[in-house]
């Protein structure tokens, strides 16, 4: 026998009550610093390639080299973007958490 087109509207509607918590698991704090250190080792990495392509886009300007030139300017601002991921990223994941949340 089907059932009702209510009943399963109430199925599809179904809370499981699964929400995050912090402290469930073992090794949590460990986990957040070693994301913490990959974000830092990124940052730092970006600061040494914003260094190398700002360097290439003066030389290449200098010297009158048009493709080290524009090869410069897309490297800077690539690691520009990406600092801008990397500090932004706890945020944006925040967001978009408390964004889904909101979702019933």
């Amino acid at each position: 026998m089907p059932l009702p087109l209510a009943d399963r509207v109430i199925q599809l509607a179904f809370d499981p009550g699964i929400t995050p918590a912090g402290g469930g698991l073992p090794g949590l704090a460990v986990l957040k610093n070693v994301v913490n250190s990959i974000n830092m080792f990124g940052i730092i990495a970006v600061v040494g390639a914003l260094a190398v392509s700002l360097g290439v886009w003066a030389w290449g300007h200098h010297t009158g080299g048009h493709q080290a030139e524009a090869n410069g300017k897309k490297g800077a601002v690539v690691a520009a973007g990406a600092a801008l991921g990397l500090g932004a990223a706890n945020g944006i994941v925040a967001f978009f958490s408390a964004l889904g949340s909101q979702v019933h």
